[in-house]
């Protein structure tokens, strides 16, 4: 008996980007979405319930540390997984989302799109 496939929602407005992360992680069995900045994001999360959002930073539209202060007001978002991938440094990206929970920040240049699944597998298992 598998268990149910993971539910992944990426927001990330680099379609390429997105479209590659999406691809990397259904070869790895999960269901995926992506939305295109916060605030399609956000309607997504509420309405697809991830198991784990990967969480771009820099959007058009609304922010990543604007939806997830959104998000977490929310009962349906208070206690979903998010992972922040960003091109933002850590300097710059901490500060953003300081005081928010999140499972972790990935900057996007120092891991491969595998090490980024990894991740996600490890932050996701019981």
């Amino acid at each position: 008996e598998l268990p149910m496939p993971y539910k992944l929602a990426i927001i990330e407005d680099d379609t390429p980007i997105a479209n590659m992360y999406k691809m990397k992680f259904e070869l790895h069995g999960f269901v995926v979405s992506v939305a295109e900045n916060g605030l399609v994001g956000l309607e997504l999360v509420k309405t697809m319930q991830p198991d784990l959002v990967l969480l771009d930073l820099m959007m058009p539209e609304m922010t990543g540390d604007e939806m997830l202060t959104q998000m977490r007001k929310e009962p349906w978002g208070k206690n979903i997984r998010v992972i922040v991938l960003t091109n933002l440094s850590e300097n710059e990206a901490l500060p953003k989302v300081r005081g928010q929970s999140i499972d972790g920040l990935l900057v996007k240049a120092q891991y491969t799109p595998k090490q980024v699944v990894t991740i996600v597998q490890k932050t996701l298992k019981p």
